[in-house]
């Protein structure tokens, strides 16, 4: 490459549009291949060391944390798109991390926020769409809410536009329960059992990216697949197709002794959440529609591999 060639395309790297990602984790990580070849990615980390990690995924790495504004003033207005993807606090019923991050966005700024299904609480195992109002019963999913309020209030003062990614249990090949089930840790009998909502992180990312392109103003999506299955039913085809021992089954009231609070808080909220706006609006195809289309894929690859 000549020097007029190399000039050529660093030009074009410094006119694409800026994105701004807070808290590339493991789905950031997934969303950066997508991304960056349309946009000059920023990628936001509190810790140092990862710097080299996310320079070789194609972003600008940012050393910033969420929890201290003052570390934060020099990326006000960096970028016109940004992908919010870091949790609140551990405590409390506020999200200051999003407050923070909604006094470093500009005006008519196009956000994409990742929340969580939980703000919709227990439904009883309902069929239910993006009009449901939310209802929380924990502190978790209470910061969720709060988020999603002060960002909607940035959006409207500001022009923004803003979708809300409302997201469930994310799974991958790297991301499924086979600790708990060598554990042994039970679940529910069928008839104390909850109906749960699933999503595969690769999908989960594509989401996103269709998200900042094809999202509607301040408008809430379910990003989750057509799975329906209730959360015994999904630890039994993860065990089936890893061949471990299905965990044991039992009633509610002895469960609750079994088990960590946290974990018995996922395990007494059952809703089933309907996708067609994501379909519908952001065009997503869904590579994995159905858990099962995964778990399948993987115990295929695996026999494969034996043989081998």
């Amino acid at each position: 490459m000549n020097i007029l060639e190399t000039n050529i395309l660093h030009t074009k790297k410094l006119s694409r549009p800026r994105l701004l990602v807070l808290g590339c984790g493991d789905v950031g990580m997934r969303l950066l291949p997508l991304l960056r070849a349309q946009f000059r990615v920023f990628a936001v980390t509190s810790q140092p060391e990862r710097r080299a990690e996310l320079r070789a995924a194609g972003a600008v790495p940012l050393v910033a944390n969420l929890d201290d504004p003052a570390s934060l003033r020099r990326l006000k207005g960096l970028a016109q798109y940004v992908v919010h993807l870091a949790p609140p606090p551990a405590e409390g019923m506020l999200d200051r991390r999003t407050r923070h991050v909604a006094a470093i966005l500009p005006d008519a700024a196009r956000v994409v926020y990742i929340s969580t299904t939980g703000v919709y609480g227990d439904c009883g195992g309902a069929w239910f769409d993006e009009s449901r109002p939310v209802a929380p019963h924990n502190p978790r999913a209470r910061r969720r809410v709060d988020a999603e309020q002060v960002l909607r209030r940035w959006a409207v003062r500001g022009g923004g536009r803003l979708s809300i990614l409302r997201v469930p249990g994310i799974y991958a090949s790297d991301r499924l329960p086979l600790k708990r089930l060598e554990l042994g840790t039970p679940a529910l009998l069928q008839q104390d059992d909850v109906y749960t909502n699933h999503i595969h992180a690769d999908d989960l990312a594509r989401i996103i990216a269709r998200a900042l392109f094809k999202g509607r103003a301040n408008r809430v999506y379910h990003a989750v697949d057509d799975s329906d299955m209730k959360m015994a039913e999904y630890f039994d085809a993860v065990a089936d197709a890893f061949r471990l021992p299905r965990p044991p089954r039992l009633p509610r009231a002895e469960l609750a002794a079994a088990v960590t609070p946290a974990l018995l808080s996922f395990m007494s909220e059952s809703r089933r959440m309907r996708n067609t706006r994501l379909k519908s609006e952001l065009g997503v195809r869904l590579r994995y529609a159905r858990v099962v289309d995964c778990l399948q894929q993987l115990r295929t690859t695996g026999a494969s591999e034996r043989q081998a």
